[in-house]
């Protein structure tokens, strides 16, 4: 069950929940148990969502799931399994819709308690996201804070979704029934990411400023989710990582997460949160595993070294064969599996030919893949199903190296390209000076010099190159 939360206190969140009552069908209750201030008194419900009033703002209202699941003339509706507060959002960012879970890195100045964190809801906040966006009205962005108030007592899953930044907007209809009908949205969406791996795909962030942009594109670009984000402003407040070690492990804690970005340089703080058991990785790590299963990144990095040290993953590891993996919890990501060598030699040619070409012919072949220089190159080796097509791998750099050579084939372990190509030094000894008569002939111009005519044949030479398949050739 989904609970909504909406303070009397709060002109926003008072719109946001006329919005609501308006765009769906609910159905009236009482709870005699609490006070009306309290959310008692009138309880609405609607299909598997109850909405209740308080007067009180949010960031004071703890334990606010208590509130929920019971009323006089039922024994029961149901647990909620979330909890959404409707509110207001503060700031001079104008036309603002917003989301964050609620907690407190450092002094608990505005709600909660000091270094203590309600548990967050990344799957949910990554889909109120995205539904703010198809939701919100002309003029207004969609971002994501970082924790930085209470209520650090909640009792289930929550978060505030928010309408901002100042009065107008906070009596806009039209921003008040893009929030309510985002937050119904949820209403059948899980607080959590699914179990992968003994994890889930959440992450901590730490680091950059209120609004949080690195973990906004990781929100909406990549399918991992967020929970709490320490900001730098929140990392000051908080202090020292070591000396606030329990800090760090609450928020992990508090996001059902097991890995954590960190923005800038701050090694005391990774180090801290290795030595919790916590992975840190990068954003780039965080985009390439996007959609690959969790085992078979690990699986991969066992084999191929880390992706921070240039493993990528290939077209094989898809996500019709996650769905397999999330479905089968005995299933072995590195099954019928094998390392090995790239043909070195035909994938540089191909590369020095068309580079993306080159890499999407050895993505669709692969499982993973490594890479040089920062992940630009492709590299020696790769992870290849029990059904590579070896010959298939060599047929399209095959295809790659045809755009620029005259004729290419495959003779047992070798690649042969020939090119007839233009001669510079045969150019010369023909009294042919360097400048525009040297480019038409290398274009297969005829020129005239000293009142000869020079046909580009007489200048052009047949190349062969080799390149070696290697390994690949005996597969």
């Amino acid at each position: 069950m989904l609970a909504v939360v909406v303070s009397r206190a709060d002109s926003a969140s008072v719109h946001v929940g006329e919005r609501l009552r308006d765009v769906a069908d609910w159905t009236e209750h009482t709870d005699g148990s609490r006070s009306d201030a309290d959310g008692g008194g009138t309880v609405y419900r609607a299909d598997s969502v109850e909405l209740r009033e308080f007067d009180d703002l949010h960031l004071r209202l703890e334990n606010a799931g208590d509130a929920f699941g019971r009323v006089d003339d039922e024994d029961a509706f149901r647990e909620p399994d979330l909890l959404v507060f409707a509110s207001r959002h503060a700031g001079e960012t104008d036309e603002l819709l917003t989301a964050h879970p609620t907690g407190n890195f450092g002094p608990a100045e505005y709600g909660g308690e000091t270094g203590h964190f309600a548990r967050a809801c990344p799957n949910a906040h990554s889909r109120v996201v995205e539904a703010l966006e198809a939701h919100a009205p002309p003029g207004y962005e969609v971002g994501v804070e970082c924790t930085h108030h209470g209520p650090t007592a909640v009792g289930v899953p929550s978060m505030f979704v928010e309408v901002g930044s100042d009065e107008p907007q906070w009596e806009d209809p039209d921003a008040a029934e893009a929030v309510a009908r985002a937050i119904l949205e949820l209403r059948t969406v899980l607080p959590d990411a699914p179990r992968e791996n003994g994890g889930r795909r959440h992450l901590v962030g730490f680091g950059g400023g209120h609004y949080a942009p690195r973990f906004e594109r990781i929100v909406r670009e990549t399918d991992w989710s967020v929970g709490h984000v320490a900001a730098d402003w929140c990392l000051d407040a908080m202090g020292d990582p070591d000396a606030n070690r329990d800090v760090i492990e609450r928020a992990f804690e508090a996001s059902a997460a097991d890995y954590g970005v960190v923005e800038g340089d701050r090694p005391d703080l990774k180090r801290v949160v290795a030595d919790l058991g916590y992975r840190v990785v990068s954003e780039t790590w965080v985009r390439e595993t996007a959609g690959v299963p969790l085992a078979l990144v690990e699986a991969v990095e066992d084999r191929l070294g880390p992706v921070g040290e240039g493993a990528r993953f290939g077209d094989r590891a898809t996500e019709t064969e996650r769905d397999s993996l999330l479905s089968d919890d005995s299933a072995d990501p590195d099954r019928e599996r094998s390392v090995i060598d790239l043909p070195e030699e035909v994938v540089a040619a191909a590369e020095g030919v068309d580079p993306e070409a080159t890499r999407a012919a050895v993505e669709a072949a692969t499982v993973a893949y490594e890479t040089t220089e920062g992940g630009t190159r492709l590299g020696g080796r790769a992870v290849v199903d029990a059904d590579h097509d070896a010959a298939a791998l060599v047929d399209e750099l095959v295809a790659v190296l045809e755009e620029r050579y005259d004729a290419v084939e495959r003779e047992g372990e070798t690649v042969v390209a020939r090119e007839t190509a233009f001669d510079p030094d045969r150019a010369r000894t023909l009294g042919i000076p360097d400048g525009p008569k040297f480019g038409k002939l290398a274009e297969g111009e005829a020129v005239t010099v000293e009142g000869d005519r020079i046909d580009p044949s007489v200048v052009h030479v047949d190349r062969e190159h080799r390149f070696s398949l290697g390994d690949l050739a005996t597969e």
